[in-house]
């Protein structure tokens, strides 16, 4: 199985494992994204039941689990495998592209093309790696590295230090790490930094991380949109060298900062229901705005948020902390 997983305390890990396990093949491999949109629905709520699974059947009653999941939740829990995750596991071409997707900067059609050529592991990679983009020998160079995940502890200590630097360049700001981290999750693979004020200000701050070391690769970087690698600065209190992590920085306009954290708050799948509970309600909900959508079908003018809870008042759902958003 992939290494890629969180730690869980459901009685039902099992499960769970092997239903993210076809939720990457059907997105790594086959492209199947409803497939993998299904898997990982089912896998979340599956996460959240209480009591161990005893069958198919008690497993179908939960939203997101239908009959055919239900089905092979009943050959998991009979015989402890799933003959379509060993043919899986046994073909080389599935084992490998899903293995290369783990590579920060290769997505499927890339792994499908690196098999296609021969390249396999991360030794096949090595030998090629003049080929691959910026990205590709990034991910590459710290592959290691970013398949463990970040403590809370750790994640911690890189709010404190990004907001004391924040007001260092711009006492002016709203800056919010979002992600699993603001979900209240205890681990996490990415940091996700959202910020607000003049689009200077992004590039300052960049800046001024490079310059003290936090930052310690760029992979893409505009007006908007940062993404790169930090490390976090070892002090006397701490017993060894802190790894290297990825790092997205998001500048977002004043207007639309909520709409932006709550988006890249997530989850991915709590952003989908939340979105689709919009339309049913007669609104449109993306990372930039909230608006009505009129009879014509038309999207109206952004309406005014103040804070995230103003968003979930218009849509008429009831108000969920960050924590309540693990879906």
């Amino acid at each position: 199985m992939s290494k890629r997983k969180a730690p869980q305390e459901s009685p039902n890990e099992g499960i769970t494992d092997f239903l993210t396990e076809l939720a990457n093949y059907e997105r790594n491999v086959n492209r199947a994204i409803h497939k993998y949109n299904a898997y990982r629905k089912a896998a979340s709520v599956i996460s959240k039941y209480p009591q161990k699974i005893k069958n198919g059947e008690e497993a179908k009653k939960l939203d997101g689990v239908g009959k055919e999941i239900a089905k092979k939740i009943d050959e998991f829990l009979q015989t402890g495998t799933l003959k379509k995750l060993e043919k899986i596991r046994n073909d080389d071409t599935s084992s490998s592209i899903n293995f290369l997707t783990r590579v920060t900067g290769i997505g499927p059609a890339a792994a499908r093309k690196f098999f296609d050529e021969g390249v396999k592991t991360l030794e096949d990679l090595k030998k090629i790696e003049h080929k691959l983009n910026h990205h590709q020998q990034i991910g590459l160079k710290y592959f290691e590295e970013f398949e463990k995940r970040i403590p809370r502890t750790e994640m911690t200590k890189m709010e404190v230090s990004e907001i004391t630097i924040l007001e260092l360049v711009d006492t002016e700001y709203i800056g919010t790490i979002c992600g699993s981290y603001r979900r209240g999750e205890s681990t996490m693979y990415l940091v996700v930094f959202t910020i607000t004020n003049c689009p200077k200000l992004l590039h300052a701050v960049v800046e001024h991380f490079e310059s003290i070391g936090f930052i310690t690769d760029t992979l893409s970087k505009g007006d908007t949109k940062y993404m790169g690698v930090c490390q976090l600065q070892q002090n006397d209190e701490d017993e060894e060298e802190y790894l290297h992590r990825r790092i997205d920085i998001r500048l977002i306009p004043k207007d639309q900062y909520y709409c932006g954290v709550l988006y890249f708050t997530g989850s991915d799948i709590f952003n989908k229901n939340m979105r689709t509970h919009a339309l049913e309600k007669g609104f449109t909900l993306n990372e930039y705005t909230i608006r009505p959508v009129g009879v014509t079908g038309m999207a109206g003018e952004p309406l005014m948020v103040d804070s995230e809870k103003d968003i979930f008042d218009y849509i008429q759902w009831k108000y969920r902390e960050p924590k309540e958003r693990s879906e």
